[in-house]
């Protein structure tokens, strides 16, 4: 990243809005902070290796391993379309194969793909691929519900508005699922 370059972005976007942060000691080093808002904390899953990750946070499975789920998982992600931040919660659920995951890297795999500039279907569908392929899981699921900024502070303007997206592979049931994440059967995964 060029931390230079994006500072001198911002501080022109603000100028092109009217608002000068050479002139308002509120917005003098917003730039800066900026910056480094998206560069090292919002976007930061660009700069993981999903797949070390996967083998550096994993060990072998053993045969007839217990579905794992892990729910409750803080996802904070921003949109492609306007770069407002959606935040909210996701949930995992996976059948092992070949790799057994740490809960950790579980958490971090969410992580990684949410903290980007990605829509919010990517993300499950992208953590899901990655537990089938560099994990080796039988059948993997992820749902995400976030609030999205996009949608609650401008257009629509609809605050408790929130979007939940998932997606599923392999060899995992319905009823798994729903028991794995605390559901009744009259639920939907």
């Amino acid at each position: 990243m060029d931390r230079a370059l994006a500072e001198r972005a911002i501080a022109d976007f603000l100028r092109a809005l009217g608002r000068d942060p050479d002139a308002d000691p509120e917005l003098s080093t917003t730039p800066a902070r900026v910056t480094e808002a998206f560069g090292d904390e919002l976007l930061r899953g660009y700069g993981v290796d999903i797949e070390r990750l996967i083998a550096d946070g994993s060990g072998p499975a053993s045969p007839g391993a217990a579905v794992v789920a892990v729910t409750g998982i803080d996802v904070a992600t921003v949109c492609p379309h306007h770069l407002m931040p959606g935040i909210g919660r996701g949930a995992v659920v996976y059948r092992p194969g070949a790799r057994l995951l740490g809960l950790g890297t579980i958490a971090r795999l969410v992580d990684a793909f949410s903290r980007r500039l990605v829509l919010q279907e990517s993300i499950t569908s992208e953590v899901v691929r990655a537990l089938m392929s560099h994990a080796g899981a039988r059948g993997a699921y992820c749902e995400i519900t976030l609030v999205h900024g996009c949608l609650s502070a401008r257009g629509a303007c609809q605050a408790r508005a929130q979007a939940t997206s998932l997606s599923r592979a392999g060899e995992l049931g319905d009823a798994e699922v729903l028991l794995a994440l605390g559901r009744s059967s009259g639920s939907s995964p």
